[in-house]
């Protein structure tokens, strides 16, 4: 199990984490102590430091604040009390099942691609099919551990290929943001910075779908368009989180599948992997 350390914000107790926690998730006292089952009042001496919550008192707000199961090993250390929640390596020999159940889930998604990436994006497995999105991507973004963000927007990655980069560009800096906001983590507000300043591709147009099945898909979610030899692929992706998870490496796991928008896209990719 990774040792943990203390932030130094836990260090001036564990009362301003929670007020800084329903703060973000924009609720007045009132409207947690209504949630959470407890009285403003006390929940008010808990933010000043003027009362101590008991460990089960600091997991109950944070699961009223959907707080991260990292920051809330932080919330437990801020009140004195010991982390409950573990991380382990995905390749221990107790995550077996879970490592099983990741592997059957991409084999099982061939011939279409399919990755798991963690908190920050970063690549932790992904399935043969992936080398058709990455089709001309230079090597030193596919070094271990590769990011995903970085691979769909850096100008040497996926970007010069994607059709409608504005829009999937947009799509994915939105995604990050909300995940900025939601968890307060530098590591990803740095990473949205990062990707954010990386230039679109001089002389991209996005041309606009023409056939009545590509307007459709795009009415239901926003596609990837990623050029392919002479023609074009296009992709809608499902993602998938293990819904119970009580380790941090597990909660913080992402699988994202991506699945073909129309035939011509199927089509291609079954010829692809045949």
């Amino acid at each position: 199990m990774a040792t943990i350390e203390i932030p130094h914000g836990t260090r001036s107790g564990v009362g301003p984490l929670l007020r800084g926690w329903r703060q973000r998730r924009r609720l007045s006292q009132l409207d947690l102590a209504l949630e959470a089952g407890v009285s403003a009042r006390h929940l008010s001496f808990v933010e000043t430091g003027r009362s101590k919550p008991s460990s089960e008192m600091v997991l109950h707000l944070a699961e009223q604040l959907d707080v991260p199961l990292r920051e809330r090993n932080q919330l437990l250390l801020a009140a004195g009390y010991a982390p409950v929640f573990g991380e382990r390596e995905l390749d221990a020999p107790e995550m077996a099942p879970v490592h099983d159940a990741i592997q059957r889930v991409l084999d099982g998604h061939d011939p279409y691609p399919a990755v798991v990436v963690d908190r920050t994006w970063n690549l932790v497995a992904a399935n043969h099919s992936l080398a058709l999105l990455t089709d001309g991507v230079s090597p030193e973004l596919l070094r271990p551990p590769g990011n995903a963000m970085r691979l769909s927007l850096h100008p040497d990655g996926l970007a010069p290929r994607i059709v409608n980069l504005g829009e999937w560009r947009d799509h994915l800096l939105a995604r990050l943001a909300r995940q900025v906001a939601a968890t307060g983590d530098a590591k990803l507000s740095a990473l949205l910075e990062e990707v954010a300043a990386y230039p679109a591709p001089d002389g991209v147009p996005e041309p606009p779908a023409t056939a009545a099945g590509h307007d459709l898909a795009e009415q239901i979610a926003v596609p990837l368009r990623l050029r392919h030899g002479d023609g074009e692929l296009r992709f809608i992706s499902i993602v998938a989180t293990f819904g119970t998870a009580v380790d941090i490496t597990v909660a913080e796991l992402s699988i994202e599948s991506f699945f073909p928008a129309d035939e011509a896209t199927a089509e291609a990719v079954r010829a692809h992997a045949g």
